[in-house]
């Protein structure tokens, strides 16, 4: 089992900035991939970054360049700095992690551990 727990949300103007971050516990041993995901009110969930173990990452369209997700493996630390926040930003994030599998793509039902998400509120 894997535990996630996210920090890090909050309101802020457009424009602004923010940096969540994801403490990883329990059996994080063979963690291979792990991202971060959003949900604005009605919509589906959806993925903004997902970095491996190697440290590739892939981005949604929509916020390359303005995200940025990053891990400090030692401390199980998975990090997502958000610049130039756009009203359309807000939603809440989760932390996710896969374990097991070749693969680490930004694909909702790929991941098997969750975080109980924080929001972000952007005025405009």
């Amino acid at each position: 089992q894997v535990q996630l727990a996210e920090s890090g949300g909050g309101s802020v103007q457009a424009g602004g900035s923010l940096r969540l971050s994801c403490a990883a516990s329990g059996d994080t041993a063979r963690r291979r991939c792990m991202g971060w995901f959003r949900q604005a009110p009605g919509k589906a969930r959806e993925a903004v970054a997902v970095v491996d173990s190697a440290g590739s990452t892939t981005y949604a369209e929509s916020v390359k360049g303005r995200f940025t997700i990053s891990q400090d493996n030692a401390k199980n630390i998975l990090d997502l700095q958000i610049n130039s926040l756009e009203p359309e930003d807000t939603g809440t994030y989760y932390c996710a992690a896969r374990r097991g599998g070749p693969l680490c793509v930004p694909v909702v039902g790929y991941f098997n551990y969750w975080g109980q998400g924080t929001q972000v509120i952007v005025s405009s």
